[in-house]
């Protein structure tokens, strides 16, 4: 076989691996969005609700671009209470009469739309994306309140259920619109959300909100009332005053909201560049063939960023220095963009000397460090490819101050004002998970291709360490594994951390915002970015840099 051939069939490898990668994403996908399940959404039809995706998919403008926001929250993570799909909320950016907003709806379909710990971790994240970045927020509420028999995961920390109504009180203090349908249940505390937004509409007979429904009023002071003289639309759009409208039914209700965000006025814009957006270089399904099969061999990271940024056009900054990250200048659908990528090719640096692929080396972080400070400079958005093992270790790399290096990388990313964005394409480890901007560094948004890999170390790396430390400790006990029972216990703990490594891991605990078709990748970034536009880029200050 020539090494032509050679080369045609390990890249059809490569794509039908990244296919089959995809079809499984789809399907997940495709399973999560039932919710609770077709009998529950029958009922839910029968009552005159509409579901969370049927409310969104009507409010949102048909024909324009959207993004699902933390769509596997939960996943694999309840089955003893029944299963949370998406954490039983759904989160979408779209557009609102050509406003991009950022949607909130509770899924009835799932445990009454009642607050899972994951819930509440996926409703500040909606709210954070929505400070950070001045979108307008519609939450669509339909909400039996905090999930009782887990009620001490989500109650009285800092990051849970009470957080959301601090933040409803910050945005509306900086400026944010916030806009609340009360389309179904909303009690105890869940109350303040609706109300704690700018304006609150309630539906008819299926809407209703109190601090304690009717139950708990008769076991508290003995009064009797059923759940519309108590806080039904009547009550408190006639009696109350504590709602501002009173809708018939979902779709009038959601078609009001439309109205209401028509009339909105614009916030100052940060003034990122923005030209003609221009295709990718070649097929959007290139990258499909690029991408090494299952990650494991070096492959050319210069022609994956080709297939993503505009014509495949880039500008490299020192293009022949710190090879291991390549830094450029480009366009994703028109926008500015300054682009970090991990190299995952076998290079050398100027003293002929190999470096590996994928791996950070004092001369790469020193050169990420001035791009970064660049792009601030110039404000342009930055977007990090990660596919990155680490930063070199050893004694030759510990005397030549990779650790200080390292920080230097740290430090820009830290103090970085400029909107960035991260999309896990392969590798995600360790510290080089922090230097290339991983979720601790606040990007905007964060995604992972289904071939994303985030953890300390490698699965085969860290299962031996793991191994190591037990054997030791079983031989200290006179208990030393003969060698089939050491391997039985290595090949045990590798498959636990593998699991453990999958982006369906990490997303389940919103480590990262969505798993993606890497064909989506600039339909994100551009969306990211435009979200971004709407607030004022503050200036930068780097802070300490050792030299």
């Amino acid at each position: 076989m020539s090494n032509t051939d050679k080369i045609s069939l390990e890249k059809e490898q490569n794509a039908d691996t990244m296919k089959l990668a995809v079809g499984v994403l789809t399907r997940r996908l495709d399973k999560i969005s039932e919710g609770g399940g077709h009998k529950r959404l029958e009922k839910l039809h029968k009552e005159g609700k509409m579901s969370a995706r049927e409310r969104i998919e009507y409010l949102l403008d048909p024909g324009k671009p959207q993004i699902e926001m933390g769509a596997f929250a939960g996943y694999e993570m309840y089955e003893e209470h029944g299963g949370c799909p998406a954490g039983g909320v759904v989160v979408v950016i779209g557009y609102v009469r050509g406003r991009q907003c950022i949607v909130v709806a509770n899924d009835a379909t799932v445990k009454a739309g009642a607050w899972f710990p994951i819930t509440g971790k996926k409703n500040l994240r909606a709210q954070e994306i929505s400070m950070e970045n001045r979108l307008p927020i519609i939450y669509l509420v339909d909400s039996a309140g905090v999930y009782l028999p887990m009620q001490d995961e989500i109650f009285p920390d800092k990051e849970h259920f009470g957080r959301i109504f601090r933040n409803n009180a910050r945005m509306s203090s900086m400026g944010i619109p916030q806009i609340a349908a009360i389309m179904g249940s909303c009690v105890a505390g869940g109350a303040y959300l609706p109300i704690m937004s700018d304006e609150a509409l309630i539906v008819e007979n299926t809407g209703s909100v109190f601090l304690a429904g009717p139950y708990l009023v008769k076991a508290a002071i003995g009064e009797e009332a059923d759940k519309e003289t108590l806080g039904g639309a009547k009550t408190h759009s006639e009696i109350s005053g504590v709602t501002d409208y009173k809708m018939p039914n979902d779709k009038v209700c959601l078609d009001t909201i439309k109205d209401l965000i028509d009339k909105y006025g614009r916030f100052e814009n940060a003034g990122f560049d923005r030209v003609e957006s221009k295709p990718a270089l070649g097929d959007p399904e290139d990258v499909f063939s690029i991408f090494p099969e299952r990650g494991a061999k070096p492959y050319e990271s210069i022609e994956l960023i080709k297939r993503i940024v505009d014509e495949g056009k880039l500008t490299q900054y020192k293009e022949h220095y710190g090879k291991t990250i390549i830094c450029a200048y480009a366009r994703i659908d028109g926008w500015a963009v300054g682009i970090v990528a991990n190299n995952r090719q076998v290079v050398k640096n100027a003293k002929g000397e190999i470096q590996f692929g994928g791996v950070i080396y004092s001369d790469s972080a020193d050169k990420a460090t001035r791009f970064i400070m660049n792009c601030n400079q110039k404000k342009i958005p930055l977007v990090f490819l990660q596919d990155v093992t680490g930063f070199m270790v050893g004694t030759r790399s510990e005397h030549g101050g990779i650790i200080k290096d390292g920080a230097k990388m740290v430090n820009a990313v830290s103090n970085s004002t400029v909107p960035k964005f991260t999309v896990v394409v392969g590798n995600s480890y360790g510290a080089g998970n922090y230097a290339m901007c991983g979720k601790a560094y606040d990007p905007r948004l964060i995604v992972a291709w289904p071939t994303a890999k985030i953890a300390v170390m490698g699965g085969e790396q860290a299962a031996k360490v793991l191994t190591q430390i037990q054997v030791e400790t079983l031989k200290n006990k006179g208990h030393a594994p003969d060698p089939e029972g050491e391997k039985e216990l290595f090949e045990k703990i590798k498959s636990r951390y593998e699991t453990q490594t999958t982006p369906y891991y990490a997303a389940a605990r919103l480590w990262v915002d969505a798993i993606i078709d890497p064909r989506d990748t600039r339909r994100w970034i551009s969306m990211g970015i435009e979200a971004a536009n709407n607030a004022p880029v503050e200036k930068f200050n780097v802070g300490v840099i050792q030299t």
